[in-house]
């Protein structure tokens, strides 16, 4: 699961892009108890959603030229400039080019080779979220894509990152970990779309998976704020419960109760 040691391409920041960022604030606030905090004037309206004090990830309201309300993935570069040129050069693209925010870090957003959008983030001041893997927090990201030899090559390619094959009920589920790291820094999967009809309807894309004490009880809350169930909670043997939904304005991310930690 995912923490705050951040290392070189694990993911760093979450942000969400929404049509109606009072919404979201009431619906993510219903849901998992967090604050919304505006980042200033002079950040263009985004601002930063807080549990106790602490950011878990940020928020903007954007436009439909902007794209559809989606939860954009960061992942940390040593050097967003690098970074991009490298997706490039592997036949993906970049959308929004690297870029100074407010001398705490560099952002951009780019697209894999089967045009799903991340975020890279180079930490200056700001180093990323300041609470991973917690209750309300960013603990996991799973990658659903038609091909996961070609994503795997990708991201190594431009991220650095490795895969690894876990037995898994059916099959042999893809895990995804930072090559500075190892596995130990393992915070991801793959999965591929034509595995799983509930995702493959959005196409390819990365879903954030958040922490929380109670799987059913989100579920339901999640319904009362004018959510939507995409999945019902579902225990998965040794992982935990798992449940997926959207926001009242499409934006798809996954809830976790993660299983107690198995003796050795």
């Amino acid at each position: 699961m995912l923490t705050t040691r951040f290392v070189n391409g694990a993911p760093n920041w979450i942000d969400v892009g929404t049509p109606d960022i009072d919404g979201a604030r009431s619906f993510y606030g219903g849901l998992f108890g967090w604050q919304f905090q505006s980042a200033g004037p002079e950040a263009g309206g985004y601002g930063f959603f807080q549990v106790d004090g602490r950011t878990v990830a940020g928020g903007m309201q954007t436009t439909a030229e902007q794209g559809p309300p989606a939860w954009t993935v960061y992942f940390q570069s040593p050097d967003a400039e690098a970074t991009a040129k490298a997706a490039e050069q592997a036949h993906g693209r970049v959308l929004v080019r690297p870029m100074d925010v407010m001398g705490q870090g560099h952002m951009a957003v780019l697209a894999d080779q089967a045009g799903v959008p991340f975020g890279l983030w180079q930490p200056e001041r700001m180093k990323g979220v300041d609470l991973a893997g917690g209750p309300g927090s960013l603990c996991w990201v799973e990658l659903y894509t038609a091909d996961i030899a070609a994503a795997a090559a990708f991201y190594n390619r431009v991220l650095g990152l490795e895969t690894s094959g876990v037995p898994f009920p059916g099959g042999t589920y893809t895990c995804v970990n930072p090559a500075e790291g190892g596995e130990d820094a393992m915070f991801g999967g793959m999965v591929p779309l034509a595995d799983d009809p509930t995702e493959a309807k959005a196409g390819p894309h990365w879903l954030p998976y958040f922490e929380v004490e109670d799987a059913d009880a989100t579920v339901t809350r999640a319904g009362e704020l004018g959510g939507t169930v995409l999945q019902a909670a579902t225990d998965i043997p040794g992982v935990g419960r798992v449940a997926r939904l959207a926001d009242p304005y499409g934006a798809r991310f996954a809830v976790i109760k993660s299983a107690p930690p198995q003796q050795a």
